[in-house]
């Protein structure tokens, strides 16, 4: 992250503190990040052409700002915490998409080849999703590297950072994640 860690922890503290302007500084500090990590995320799912890295970013903010004041100890820990929220936005989209493909009550009209392509994404992202919470149950800190690397668009040493463990162990995590993921996919 470019982020600036000293300049984080300074405005985070003036956010808690309950300085009316720090939130704005804090976004923007933390904006082009949020951004880069939205754009990477969405390129690795073939890139969503109704939901913008933009929208991401925003979704995502507006999702974790009352957590900023309440939970966020470090600039590590927000990050940690994008990733898992921008799973969480992606998904939500993936399952509202679904919904309105299977009609939601409207009339039933033909799938061109564009929509029965997003479908198709929305319900790996969702099967995706489904499997990571049995990951999370057995083994939370496989999924959390994951989720950081998958979600977040972290480096490994990024990942490491957010999760405060070291690169090796990070490395050996999302190994595992993907090793075990993969077995329960080709198993689908």
């Amino acid at each position: 992250m470019t982020v600036v860690t000293r300049d984080f922890s300074r405005i985070l503290e003036e956010f808690k503190g309950g300085d009316a302007q720090a939130s704005a500084r804090l976004i923007s500090l933390v904006y082009d990040d949020l951004h880069r990590l939205a754009r990477a995320q969405l390129a690795g799912q073939g890139g969503d052409r109704t939901m913008g890295a933009t929208a991401l970013v925003h979704e995502c903010y507006l999702r974790i700002r009352d957590s900023v004041a309440d939970d966020v100890a470090s600039k590590n820990h927000f990050f940690n915490l994008a990733a898992r929220v921008m799973r969480q936005v992606l998904c939500d989209y993936a399952r509202e998409r679904l919904a309105e493909k299977r009609g939601s009550g409207a009339e039933h009209t033909g799938l061109d080849r564009v929509d029965t392509q997003l479908q198709q994404e929305a319900c790996e992202l969702i099967e995706l999703d489904d499997l990571l919470g049995k990951l999370e149950i057995e083994h939370p800190k496989t999924a959390r590297v994951f989720e950081c690397r998958y979600f977040g668009g972290l480096s490994e040493q990024e990942t490491a950072d957010a999760l405060g463990i070291g690169l090796r162990s990070a490395q050996r995590e999302w190994n595992q994640a993907r090793s075990w993921l993969s077995s329960r996919l080709a198993g689908a």
